[in-house]
C-alpha cells in the first residue's frame, strides 16, 4: 500500500475536456486508500468514492469504485517510480491510464486509453496539479 504514497493528497484535474477535483487519503490504520472524487467529464458530473487495499488473490492493490449515479467498477493500480498505473479492472486491461510524477511530485500527467470497437484507440490526456 504505502507505494501509493505520491498520490496522498489533493489534486486538480485537467484535459481533454476534463476539469475537477480529487482527494487521496489513507483510511485510519493505513490499509486502505480513499479517492473522493468531484469532475466534469464530457460535459457529464462525475462524483463518488473509492476504496484501495491489497487483494491476495490477485496480489494487487484493487479498488471498488462507486459514483453518486450509482455506478460501481473495479480498478488496480501500480505505481513503480515515476510510473502510475491505473487499470480499468484487472492489471494488463486494455483500459488503463497511464502518467509519469513529475521530479518534485507535485504532479502528474498522462492519457487514459482503451480501444474502440472499430479497432481504433480512444482516450483523453490529462494533467494532475497537487493543490494541497
Amino acid at each position: 500500500m504505502k507505494t501509493l504514497e505520491p498520490l496522498i493528497g489533493k489534486w486538480k484535474l485537467t484535459g481533454d475536456d476534463l476539469a475537477g477535483e480529487v482527494t487521496f487519503e489513507w483510511m485510519e490504520g493505513g490499509f486502505f486508500m480513499i479517492q473522493r472524487f468531484d469532475l466534469v467529464q464530457a460535459g457529464r458530473h462525475e462524483k463518488g468514492i473509492e476504496y484501495t487495499g491489497f487483494d491476495e488473490e490477485t496480489q494487487t492493490l484493487r479498488s471498488r469504485l462507486m459514483q453518486t449515479n450509482g455506478s460501481n467498477f473495479t480498478y488496480t493500480y501500480q505505481i513503480e517510480g515515476n510510473e502510475f498505473w491505473y487499470w480499468f479492472g484487472y492489471k494488463g486491461s486494455d483500459n488503463y491510464s497511464k502518467s509519469t510524477f513529475s521530479a518534485d511530485g507535485n504532479s502528474y500527467s498522462g492519457r487514459w486509453q482503451w480501444s474502440l470497437e472499430n479497432g481504433e484507440a480512444g482516450g483523453y490526456s490529462y494533467v494532475a496539479t497537487r493543490i494541497e
